[in-house]
């Protein structure tokens, strides 16, 4: 994308004249449900094209200088914020945005799985395995303990709480799926995560020579403490070739320790729930498959173009789950919200690069 001489943003304009096609995009005449909690496909199709025009002008906006940086995950929902709140979306829209907001983040998550195998676990040793999982559990249960203490929405901390420890808007948008919080909580958890991720990005390396890490500790300490996939491995390789190597496979450890904490925290609420029938609710089998493709490509060779067009697939649905989410969000709503969600945020940030860093020192 280019800058207009007008001075706007293109990807700004190109969001304009995603309203003008997005209203335009016929509401169908099929019934809507067919069956309690299904939805025709004529209902849903408008909302899928709407939520992937705004894939598309995230991943366009990646091109315009200064916005590399950021994963189009995270544009996709400022996209949508922007779409939803100033343009507004239409009502024949909805039922395709709740579809790509639930069903398609869940076959991504599944997805996931096939960035990882058992091996790569192993290549960074006991030792970094164990780094990585102490410091997920303190930090987790530090954000929630914060969180009480300072008042945060028991769900809004543990999305905070999610997005931190494990690995940023992916772990959000998965937690979610059993907490069950507000399209605007995801949406801020998001852009916390995000705005610190970021920071340490780009900090991170600056302090490796500060603090007398090698590459290798420098690797187990990025993989270990910074929010999103994309942001590790933007900090690690640029201290070196084995530093990249190391912060990826230690994150991608984290990626997969996912799955046992959503099961977790799918046990307390149920436990925590007033409601008879959810104690007897099924568990996210999602996570359950994603363990399962784990599994698979430990055991399986899989050639590396297909690896290559699943992990962009991957990241494609990732994109459209979170346009989704920001095409719901409501900005006045997450002004409301007020600083200490922000200040809890920043909290566990600081924490996990501490306690990180303390073990990749010390033990």
């Amino acid at each position: 994308m280019e800058w207009h001489s007008t001075g706007e943003p293109a990807w700004s304009i190109a969001l304009s004249s995603v309203s003008h096609i997005a209203n335009d995009i016929p509401s169908g005449r099929a019934p809507a449900i067919l069956a309690p909690g299904r939805t025709s496909a004529n209902a849903v199709w408008p909302g899928i094209v709407l939520v992937a025009m705004i894939t598309s002008v995230a991943y366009s906006a990646r091109n315009v200088s200064g916005f590399a940086l950021f994963s189009p995950m995270i544009l996709a929902v400022v996209a949508g914020m922007i779409y939803s709140n100033v343009l507004g979306t239409p009502a024949h829209a909805r039922a395709g945005i709740a579809f790509s907001q639930r069903r398609l983040l869940r076959f991504a998550i599944v997805l996931l799985g096939f960035q990882l195998t058992l091996g790569q676990v192993a290549a960074i040793g006991a030792g970094g395995v164990g780094i990585v999982a102490a410091t997920l559990g303190a930090t987790f249960i530090f954000t929630i303990t914060l969180g009480r203490l300072l008042g945060v929405d028991r769900k809004l901390a543990q999305l905070i709480a999610a997005g931190t420890s494990i690995c940023g808007a992916s772990a959000i948008v998965a937690t979610n799926i059993v907490t069950d919080a507000r399209d605007e909580d995801v949406t801020y958890a998001v852009a916390a995560i995000t705005l610190f991720g970021t920071i340490a990005m780009l900090g991170f390396p600056l302090l490796a020579p500060v603090f007398g890490l090698d590459q290798h500790a420098f690797g187990l300490w990025a993989g270990a403490s910074i929010h999103e996939v994309a942001q590790v491995i933007g900090a690690g390789f640029q201290n070196g070739t084995q530093a990249g190597e190391t912060a990826t496979v230690a994150k991608l450890t984290r990626v997969a320790m996912l799955a046992p904490m959503v099961l977790a925290l799918g046990l307390m609420a149920r436990r925590r729930s007033a409601d008879p029938s959810a104690a007897k609710a099924p568990m996210p089998w999602f996570v359950v498959a994603f363990i399962a493709v784990v599994a698979l490509n430990s055991l399986v060779a899989m050639p590396a173009e297909i690896h290559s067009a699943i992990a962009l697939a991957t990241q494609v649905m990732l994109t459209m789950g979170l346009a989704a989410m920001g095409l719901q969000a409501d900005i006045s709503q997450l002004r409301s919200r007020g600083l200490r969600p922000l200040a809890l945020a920043f909290s566990a940030f600081v924490f996990v690069a501490a306690f990180s860093l303390m073990l990749v020192k010390f033990v």
